[in-house]
């Protein structure tokens, strides 16, 4: 026989072969075609009188099936199914799905239950092949091309035996009324099924396999990162079928803020690295902004251009898009904050805003942005269903410091070039407050310090050869770098301190072994666990009488990681709101620390406090009076210092019940006092002192430490003989003995 087109399309949809009513008997349902050496074919028929004698029309998905060309000489006969045989009843059709014509899709859901209802009805009696072609219309809707994907058959003998049927794997069956059918989406098909008949999807997992912190360099981020992705990733790992039976959204924005080195941007490199998505694009903030009108926002819509074409042609099944934003910042500012400008980052906010959740939304996109400074974003932008997702990315507590440093120690381990007496566990518990950065510093600087050992420095630079294969970094390397090289930007102002106890504290009576030993107790208070997390006290006395000494010196007994000093002089010149914004940022990088101290020295300067009208700057005094009464962030604890010379004026401007306590600290008051700082000084011998002491019986003395030091340098320049006499004289002038 000849093979021919289907005389129609209407019997095309009906993927059954078309004969001629006299060629075969009335009871030929399915013939057997031979297209060459064991090539065999079995196809359902239908009689029509359109078709010639010798022909059989075959409709075109199943001339590509049987690679049939139109007029080719086939061998047609019979076929008939065995009732005893398994393969005579299906129990289940597995079919292969997609749009008949590719360039024609669409997004709209195809229900897979009503599809098996329509299939069965159609079908049910006909011979399906693995690998079969077939066409099918459902309802009004887009054309479809199925492909016969697995078949499976009842054991027959089995239920004779009276056990339960298995289904086995077959190559042909006929189709029955109760035979189970399900859909399957073909590779790279943008049809969108839904229901319960269909197949199962093998499905790309989200998470890289192949992902792991130590390879990735990442270390103590674990809470961060398993919160991200509970938040984040958790709903892209179940199928899109439970999401939508959830009605759940996917997360479309994350926020990565904290202090600078703390692993924000490598987070955000790794989050790509972590998942099978496209190729993130990774965007610094100020490369969007453009001198041309309208180019910022254009650049804003290329960065969505890719994932936007891709949810119109593929809708939910397209794949992740990954843009990042480091220093968002720049771009994202709060809308109407800049003043003068163009209106440029307003419009920039804006586009980016209607990108993310705008009118047209994008579910198939992950904007994950990364700041120091999350106060200037533009608060729209922090709303959910934009960055809902906001993660402080903050300095590693010891155990992640110990995880960071075994990260950037690990191949010096594994070439044996770090010494045994390397202990990171104490090198861990040493850095306190050390970003992720500044441990990757601290560690270069050892090795540097361990590589010029080698180095010999003559009148040119050589290296010893012979010891290079022997270069190994000790403690002693990284004890130097600690010292001298990597100092923490969130760490103690050690050099601060000393400047502020350069000549030390001089106990010259029990006032003020008194004042230390409260200043522990309130030490104490701010660390317990129990307390509020706030702790303030107020140091106030008479000028020169050593407040400013006494509290470094009890901010140092503190051994707090972070220790900041406040003072007039780091402020002179600064305007109002510049001074407000100076104190600020000294509570905020306190409150970033687990303990913190903060030393405000001389109140009354830092408010322009002038005893003539009297003058003092409100702006400032406010703040002041906001960030002392402030609670910490939970689980940080803070301890506040101040020192002042006018315990009225504060009291007055209400300073004095914004602190928690206050500590008085008294000038010298008896000549006991004055004897105890001589002998202290080692400057008058123990005739010189002796005669002092009966010369002072009787006096009153009412002098500041302070001012009695400057009197004791200016009697070390005069001659011996005449020493005691002026220093006395002095002491009267300055009204500190009567």
């Amino acid at each position: 026989m000849k093979a021919l087109r289907c005389p129609t399309d209407e019997l095309s949809l009906t993927n059954c072969a078309i004969i001629n009513p006299d060629d075969f008997p009335e009871d030929v349902k399915h013939i057997e075609v031979s297209t060459g050496t064991n090539q065999y074919f079995v196809f359902t028929v239908k009689h029509h009188d359109d078709v010639p004698h010798g022909a059989v029309g075959f409709s075109l998905p199943q001339r590509k099936w049987a690679t049939l060309s139109l007029g080719q000489d086939i061998e047609v006969r019979p076929y008939y199914f065995d009732p005893t045989s398994s393969s005579e009843c299906l129990c289940t059709i597995v079919l292969e799905v997609d749009f008949l014509q590719k360039k024609s899709t669409s997004l709209e859901p195809y229900n897979t239950d009503e599809m098996a209802k329509d299939f069965l009805l159609r079908f049910s009696g006909q011979a399906f092949t693995v690998g079969q072609q077939l066409v099918f219309q459902f309802k009004d809707k887009k054309m479809l091309g199925l492909v016969i994907k697995s078949l499976e058959a009842a054991d027959l003998s089995a239920l004779k035996s009276g056990q339960n049927p298995t289904p086995k794997k077959t190559e042909m069956g006929r189709c029955l009324g109760d035979t189970v059918i399900q859909f399957e989406k073909a590779d790279n098909s943008s049809i969108n099924l839904i229901g319960k008949a269909k197949g199962k999807i093998v499905r790309q997992s989200i998470i890289n396999p192949d992902w792991d912190f130590q390879k990735m360099g990442i270390g103590g981020l674990d809470k961060e990162f398993s919160a991200i992705f509970r938040r984040a990733f958790a709903s892209r790992v179940f199928p899109p079928e439970i999401v939508t039976q959830l009605g759940c959204k996917h997360v479309k924005g994350i926020l990565l803020y904290g202090p600078p080195g703390t692993g924000k941007t490598l987070m955000a490199r790794q989050i790509g690295t972590m998942l099978n998505a496209r190729e993130p694009k990774i965007v610094n903030g100020p490369q969007i902004l453009d001198k041309y009108v309208g180019e910022s926002e254009a650049n804003v819509r290329r960065l969505f251009a890719d994932a936007e074409e891709e949810e119109k042609r593929l809708g939910p099944n397209s794949g992740l898009h990954i843009i990042i934003f480091d220093e968002i910042d720049a771009i994202c500012k709060s809308r109407g904050s800049v003043a003068g400008n163009t209106g440029v980052h307003d419009t920039v906010v804006n586009q980016l805003l209607a990108k993310i959740d705008g009118v047209e939304q994008l579910n198939n996109i992950l904007v994950i942005g990364m700041t120091n400074r999350r106060d200037m974003i533009d608060e729209a932008l922090l709303r959910p269903g934009r960055l809902e997702v906001q993660m402080e990315i903050s300095l590693p507590d010891e155990n992640g410091r110990l995880q960071i440093l075994n990260i950037h120690t690990f191949r010096m381990k594994d070439y044996k070039k770090i010494s045994p007496d390397v202990d990171l566990k104490e090198l861990a518990a040493k850095t306190k407050n050390f970003s992720g950065a500044e441990l990757e510093g601290l560690v270069r600087a050892a090795q540097s310090t361990a590589m010029n050992r080698l180095i010999k420095a003559s009148s040119k630079v050589e290296v010893d050869p012979a010891a290079m294969e022997k270069l190994m970094v000790a403690r002693s390397d990284f004890l130097h770098a600690l010292e001298n090289d990597v100092k923490p930007a969130f760490g103690t102002s050690a050099e601060a301190l000393d400047h502020l106890l350069i000549r030390g504290i001089i106990s010259w009576g029990k006032p003020v072994t008194e004042i230390l030993s409260d200043g522990m107790l309130y030490i104490q208070e701010a660390r317990a666990a129990e307390g509020s997390g706030l702790v303030s006290v107020l140091l106030e006395g008479p000028p020169n009488s050593g407040k400013t000494a006494l509290a470094a010196q009890i901010a140092k007994n503190s051994d707090f990681p972070f220790v900041k000093v406040c003072t007039p002089e780091d402020m002179v010149g600064f305007t109002e709101s510049a001074k407000c914004l100076s104190i600020r940022k000294v509570f905020d990088d306190a409150y970033r620390s687990q303990l913190s101290c903060i030393l405000v020295d001389n109140i009354e300067r830092l408010l322009d406090y002038g005893p003539i009208g009297p003058r003092y700057s409100n702006l400032t005094l406010q703040a002041l009076l906001v960030l002392l009464k402030k609670q910490p962030p939970r689980g940080r604890k803070l301890l506040i210092l101040c020192t002042t010379s006018r315990r009225q004026v504060l009291e007055d401007m209400e300073v004095l019940s914004a602190v928690s306590s206050t500590i008085h600290v008294p000038n010298l008051s008896t000549p006991e006092h004055l004897l105890n700082v001589l002998e202290e000084v080692d400057l008058f011998t123990k005739q010189e002192i002796a005669s002092l002491h009966k010369k002072l019986q009787g006096k009153r003395i009412f002098i500041g430490i302070k001012k009695l030091l400057s009197l004791i340098d200016m009697a070390r320049q005069v001659e011996p003989n005449y020493r005691v006499p002026k220093f006395l004289s002095k002491l009267e002038e300055e009204g500190g003995l009567e």
